[in-house]
């Protein structure tokens, strides 16, 4: 079963990039949107592996974006990028619970590393709780 990503952004060039870049390099399929109300209204409707989304976007911001995610599917690993990445930010971030914060411009392989390095993570964590499962039965 291919593995399903949801980027969203709303910038469209960021958005047909980063659908470019993820389909092109590896097997994931990839849906986007450039409204973070409509990915919300997505993931309750659709089974996603991983979330990539902008820091910046006018309505919800990215991190407003996460708690909502979190809220009702609180495993799904969410990666965020930004052009106005700070330190502190990208700190609060990974203490919030991001599975990786990524500043733009970004590069290929930086991109491509953290979604696979999120989506084998997101597998050990379902593994394990599987296995959890079996062992209290």
């Amino acid at each position: 079963m291919t593995e399903k990503i949801l980027v969203i952004d709303d910038e469209m060039d960021m958005l047909m990039m980063l659908r470019m870049l993820i389909e092109d390099n590896t097997d994931y399929s990839v849906e986007t949107t450039n409204n973070p109300s409509e990915g919300l209204a997505r993931l309750s409707e659709e089974s996603f592996d991983l979330v990539i989304t902008d820091l910046k976007m006018p309505g919800i911001d990215g991190m407003e974006l996460f708690a909502e995610i979190r809220k009702s599917v609180p495993h799904l690993p969410v990666i965020l990028i930004t052009a106005y990445g700070s330190q502190e930010v990208a700190d609060e971030a990974i203490r919030e619970g991001i599975s990786d914060f990524i500043t733009k411009p970004f590069k290929k392989d930086r991109i491509l590393f953290s979604i696979q390095r999120s989506l084998e993570l997101s597998r050990l964590r379902k593994e394990n709780e599987v296995l959890k499962e079996k062992l209290d039965k």
